[in-house]
C-alpha cells in the first residue's frame, strides 16, 4: 500500500526544524471541527503534512461512502497545515480558493490526505492535496491560501 503521489516532496527528505511539530500541534488544538471529525496529522515536515481519519458510520452519506465534505475538508486541512509550515508562528493562514475532483467513492476503513506545498510567496502560497481510502487515490484538490498578518 503506497501513498505518496510521484509530484509531492519526500517527507522523509526533508529536514524538520526542533519545534515545527510542536508548533502545528499547538495550532491544530485550536482547529475544533478536526477533532470533531477524528483526524490527526501524522507526519509534518517543512510544505508538507499528511493526517489520517478512522471512517465510521457518522463520515458516511447516504450510500454508505465517505461523505465528499469530509474528503474536501481532509484536502483542506492538510494543504493548509502544509502551508502554515512555511509561515511565521504569529501569521495565520486561511483558504481562499479549493478545487476538488472526486476520482473515486470513498469506500474502506481509513482516509489518508497529503499535502504539499507547490508555491509559496510572500502573501499567497499554492497548494494541492491527495486524498486516499485505503490504497486507492479517491480525490485531488489545488488550493490558494492567504497568509494573515498578527494583529497588531
Amino acid at each position: 500500500m503506497s501513498f505518496t503521489p510521484d509530484s509531492a516532496p519526500d517527507s522523509a527528505a526533508a529536514t524538520v526544524p526542533n519545534d515545527l511539530e510542536a508548533r502545528i500541534r499547538r495550532k491544530l488544538t485550536r482547529q475544533r471541527f478536526m477533532h470533531l471529525i477524528g483526524a490527526d496529522l501524522t507526519v509534518i515536515t517543512p510544505g508538507r503534512v499528511e493526517a489520517e481519519l478512522d471512517l465510521a458510520e457518522q463520515h458516511q452519506q447516504q450510500r454508505g461512502f465517505a461523505h465528499g465534505g469530509l474528503i474536501a475538508t481532509m484536502a483542506d486541512l492538510v494543504a493548509g497545515f502544509a502551508g502554515v509550515t512555511l509561515i511565521p508562528d504569529d501569521y495565520g493562514l486561511v483558504t481562499s480558493d479549493l478545487k476538488i475532483s472526486y476520482l473515486h467513492p470513498g469506500v474502506g476503513q481509513k482516509l489518508k490526505a497529503i499535502g504539499w506545498v507547490l508555491k509559496a510567496g510572500r502573501r499567497l502560497q499554492f497548494c494541492e492535496a491527495e486524498v486516499w481510502c485505503d490504497d486507492l487515490l479517491i480525490a485531488k484538490a489545488s488550493a490558494t491560501m492567504v497568509a494573515i498578518e498578527p494583529q497588531q
